[in-house]
């Protein structure tokens, strides 16, 4: 199968996604400069951390009217599997594919830190590799968690904000992909690095096949890097397009 990964003037992290792809899991990656208009028949398409533009205006703000994204949106409404990571999180709210917005931190500071992650779901295109079938997964909202993750963060504007409607129908629909929490999968607030609303880490759109997250799992997937928390979530895309 094939990744395209999205390349916009400011992106940094276009690289390790690369490379989780072809290192991590052994599969098919290819560049999209952010001027094309071609996806290049990609399976999944990643939109990378960074700093689109400069990140002038605000993160993703300039990005979401680049020409590739016009391609970007047609590939997710058509059902798409679209990952955004950090910057790329920011994009896709900015381009109405994920609701709410991502805001400066709370306290200002850039955060680069490992998070621990709960994974709220196991029954997604992004998450299903997280299950383990020795662990009874435990039952939350009638969905299934898996266990506590690490994945690091690496950004100033990272808040996750949306109104309470939004906040309520991401919860209630079982929205809410991954959460920060502590290392007892607690969501308090001293685990929450940001300030987002409801310990929001990532969120998939009505349809399941976007996701936004602001935790990198591309720099967690290589084993000889580090931990490989993050690879689970690129092998379950894999697994995604093979039984699709």
């Amino acid at each position: 199968m094939k990744f395209g990964i999205v390349r916009f003037p400011g992106s940094n992290c276009d690289a390790d996604a690369y490379r989780a792809v072809t290192e991590g899991l052994g599969e098919t990656a290819v560049y999209l400069w952010h001027k094309s208009r071609d996806l290049e028949s990609s399976d999944v398409v990643v939109l990378p951390g960074g700093f689109s533009y400069g990140d002038y205006l605000r993160g993703g703000a300039i990005a979401r009217f680049s020409p590739i994204m016009g391609e970007v949106v047609e590939f997710a409404h058509n059902g798409g599997l679209t990952l955004g990571i950090c910057n790329g999180f920011q994009i896709l709210c900015e381009a109405g594919l994920l609701p709410g917005a991502l805001t400066r931190n709370r306290g200002l500071r850039f955060r680069c830190v490992p998070v621990s992650l709960r994974v709220e779901r196991v029954d997604t295109p992004f998450t299903s590799e997280y299950a383990d079938p020795d662990v009874p997964a435990e039952t939350f909202s009638g969905f299934h968690r898996a266990p506590v993750v690490q994945i690091p963060i690496a950004h100033g504007e990272g808040q996750y904000t949306a109104d309470a409607e939004t906040l309520d129908a991401l919860e209630s629909s079982g929205r809410v992909a991954f959460r920060y929490v502590n290392g007892a999968g607690e969501a308090t607030d001293a685990a929450n690095p940001n300030g987002s609303a409801n310990n929001v880490a990532g969120i998939l759109n009505e349809a399941g096949n976007v996701l936004g997250m602001m935790p990198h799992p591309e720099r967690h997937s290589i084993r000889a890097l580090g931990p490989d928390d993050g690879l689970p979530l690129f092998r379950s895309l894999v697994r995604a397009v093979g039984t699709s």
